[in-house]
């Protein structure tokens, strides 16, 4: 084979063929004597692992993961792919917990009107030091007054009201902050349910990405000489 026929069968450009032997993603070709690779079936199962393993992992740990094969590092292999699953699960439970947080937020009654921390924490049972924490870590963004006092208004209490409820999940900070903003951005808990469908369903590729990989990878784990 050549690089171009390994580049057809993906629509790539033969130099990204190249690159990829360069940078380990499949293994070296052998050479005529004119200085052409030449490359196998093995070389061909090996681009079509690294291509189905980018989607399901991205482009830098998939090249790691073939990296390790190709030194024969196969726990190393099947400790990053044990990694993978586990940030889809706990990104699965995170997205639940939003989900029943959201939820449970169309049963919380609105404020009237602005509220001050301390009456903020009151109505969620915490204390005014949390709040600030929360503010610190990027969940709440309370306006102030021209005396510097906090001022929370409605999208606030919202915010917060959600931050307290993914937090007794016990998720940290750095998360809720993240799915804070995202709702947030998206307007709301009205118009954050197609934020939440369109979420579920980049999980749900990711994992059928996943299994895609690994049936590919032991394909190509099968086809290649024994690691040792």
């Amino acid at each position: 084979m050549r690089p171009a026929d390994l580049a057809r069968e993906h629509g790539i450009s033969t130099q990204a063929v190249r690159n990829y032997e360069r940078d380990g993603f499949i293994p070296a070709a052998d050479r005529t004597e004119s200085g052409y690779r030449v490359y196998t079936e093995v070389h061909a199962a090996a681009l079509r692992t690294f291509l189905a393993l980018v989607p399901a992992f991205g482009h830098a740990v998939a090249g790691q993961i073939m990296n390790a094969v190709h030194t024969g590092s196969l726990d190393d292999v099947l400790t990053t792919l044990d990694r993978g699953h586990h940030r889809l699960l706990r990104d699965r439970e995170t997205l639940d917990s939003v989900s029943r947080a959201v939820a449970d937020l169309t049963d919380v009654e609105p404020v009237a009107r602005p509220c001050s921390i301390g009456e903020l924490a009151r109505r969620l049972g915490v204390t005014p030091a949390t709040l600030r924490a929360w503010e610190e870590a990027g969940v709440l963004t309370p306006r102030r007054e021209a005396t510097g006092y906090r001022v929370f208004s409605a999208a606030d209490v919202r915010d917060a009201e959600l931050a307290h409820l993914l937090r007794r999940g016990g998720h940290p900070l750095a998360r809720i902050a993240v799915v804070v903003r995202q709702i947030r951005t998206a307007g709301g808990t009205d118009t954050v349910a197609a934020a939440l469908t369109d979420w579920r369903s980049r999980l749900t590729a990711r994992g059928l990405a996943m299994l895609a990989a690994s049936a590919r990878l032991n394909d190509y784990l099968t086809a290649r000489a024994p690691v040792r």
